[in-house]
């Protein structure tokens, strides 16, 4: 089972989202792999402590020879696997983005649950992993978005990437981050989501600033600090997206 995470900018919390629900379902005693497909910029690695390790996704890109699992790290504190990139310049130029769908099919077997933290926006060099996808979560930060400008934000933010889900043949839903706004807007704006574009909202995660204190340790925040308001939102969005794709 394949979740590619997905936003259409910059700062959405796209990363975060993978790290906390990846170590949910951890939690939860499924086979998890987390992998940084923002090969680009590369941060998952951060959100785990593995920012200084010797093989990386794009050691695996540069070299078809290497055996995947050397690239694959076991979070101690969460008990996630993680292929984190590398932030090295010379590991990121050169690349071959096409690779990364050969290593995740070599892989997958071995994991119950798979997320690829895909780029910001439309992911054109990493398109390939959609194809092995069953799953797709938009992030959408809603912080800098008043409500009088939600449609607006809607068509840029979940539309095209929901187009994008759709030609794949992935399930979508659209998880809310970094929440100030009361929750009479919020159950405005999953209405809108729900109703008007025919896509489930599977939480929303409220603004906290323990998330950058969490990111800091190398400990997603639903462990590191399990009763904070965004780990309780994370472990909710986590039961309805373990129910949504299990059942």
């Amino acid at each position: 089972m394949a979740v590619i995470i997905v936003t259409g900018r910059g700062g959405a919390g796209k990363t975060t989202t993978t790290a906390n629900l990846s170590t949910y379902l951890a939690m939860r005693e499924y086979r998890v792999l987390a992998v940084d497909g923002d090969l680009y910029l590369p941060n998952l690695g951060f959100h785990f402590a593995l920012d200084t390790v010797k093989y990386t996704i794009h050691s695996l890109l540069k070299n078809p020879d290497l055996d995947p699992e050397w690239a694959i790290y076991k979070h101690p504190q969460t008990g996630v696997n993680v292929m984190p990139g590398s932030s090295q310049l010379h590991d990121v130029l050169g690349i071959s983005p096409k690779r990364l769908v050969d290593v995740l099919e070599k892989v997958k077997y071995k994991f119950g649950v798979v997320f690829v933290d895909s780029p910001t926006g439309i992911p054109f060099d990493t398109l390939p992993t959609f194809e092995v996808a069953n799953y797709q979560l938009i992030v959408v930060e809603i912080e800098r978005s008043p409500i009088y400008s939600f449609e607006k934000m809607v068509e840029n933010e979940i539309e095209k990437l929901k187009a994008l889900g759709e030609r794949y043949g992935l399930n979508i839903g659209v998880i809310l981050n970094k929440v100030r706004e009361s929750e009479s807007i919020v159950d405005k704006i999953i209405e809108v989501v729900e109703e008007d574009m025919g896509v489930p909202v599977l939480g929303w995660i409220p603004h906290d600033y323990t998330v950058p204190e969490s990111i800091n340790a190398g400990v997603p925040v639903i462990k590191y600090s399990p009763r904070s308001d965004a780990a309780v939102a994370f472990r909710e969005t986590g039961e309805v997206l373990e129910e949504w794709i299990f059942g």
